[in-house]
């Protein structure tokens, strides 16, 4: 167990991780603190050293020493990092936009960190996420994040499946080149729930659509996307929640399942698992493939 008192003298002589949050468009949303921190801080850790670079520019901070830390390099990086942590030095980290950690590598860092007994402070500021919620109009009491959901059709039908059954508001970040089949995807597993579309948040051309799954691919359809995009839909209803955990099929095995159909209702095998496959809310190619397996 640690107990981290974050501005206490530390007695270990180590310096202290500083996850420091960006704009997300807008460079009035850097905070005061942020600016100072990235000012005092002997060390920047940047997931793109050329996008930081001109942040820290445009406010005038000229660093002491600037790292790369992102996916393709955190298993040497980090590390190195650490040490200079540990030898006193501290280490401000930050993403392209937004907070670090956040559906990006910073959070491995700070695994490393809390394991060597390093100090992490977090220096708060946009979310692009959460920007999306509560401008979207659906419930702010209860959210999930899930940030980007599998990019293979039966790992995120998967995903869909476990996540439509939460009550509170669902929250993801999409690119552009697949929003529409996210949208197809969100809309086969959930039917015509209600959802919002933000993009370009903060940003000159900042907008957001509001409507079903149905609506929103329509629009969609009509102006093609561009920028990227936060995605907040609806969760799972008191009604749907209390149809699904009444279903007679619940407590079947999918192979049961499919053979209640066969046996009782003298469906072919095909028809079976059609019927089954609209039950549990997955695709006929998942229920073949699950009785393959």
């Amino acid at each position: 167990m640690q107990v981290q008192k974050s501005f206490e003298p530390k007695s270990n002589g180590a310096g202290t991780l500083y996850l420091v949050a960006t704009p997300i468009g807008n460079l009035e949303d850097m905070t005061y603190r942020a600016v100072r921190t990235l000012r005092e801080c002997e060390l920047i850790a940047a997931e793109d050293t050329r996008q930081t670079r001109k942040l820290l520019t445009h406010f005038e901070i000229v660093p002491q020493k600037l790292f790369s830390y992102h996916e393709h390099n955190k298993a040497a990086s980090g590390p190195e990092l650490i040490r200079y942590i540990i030898e006193g030095k501290n280490l401000a980290l930050v993403s392209d936009a937004g907070l670090p950690a956040v559906s990006d590598p910073g959070s491995d860092l700070v695994r490393l960190a809390v394991e060597a007994g390093i100090a992490v402070v977090p220096v708060p500021g946009a979310n692009a996420a959460l920007s999306a919620l509560i401008v979207s109009g659906l419930p702010t009491e209860r959210f999930t994040f899930a940030g980007f959901l599998p990019r293979e059709n039966k790992d995120r039908r998967a995903a869909l499946e476990s996540l439509g059954q939460l009550e509170g508001t669902l929250l993801f970040y999409e690119s552009p080149h697949r929003i529409v089949k996210t949208l197809e995807a969100m809309k086969e597993a959930w039917g015509p729930r209600r959802a919002a579309l933000a993009r370009e948040l903060t940003k000159r051309h900042e907008e957001i659509a509001r409507g079903t799954l149905d609506e929103l691919l329509e629009l969609l359809n009509q102006h093609p996307p561009i920028g990227e995009y936060c995605i907040a839909v609806e969760g799972e209803s008191a009604e749907e929640a209390k149809e699904r955990k009444d279903a007679w099929w619940q407590e079947l095995e999918l192979e049961e399942h499919v053979a209640h159909y066969e046996q009782e209702e003298g469906l072919s095998r095909k028809d079976a698992m059609k019927r089954a496959a609209a039950d549990r809310g997955l695709s006929k190619r998942d229920i073949y493939n699950a009785l393959l397996d």
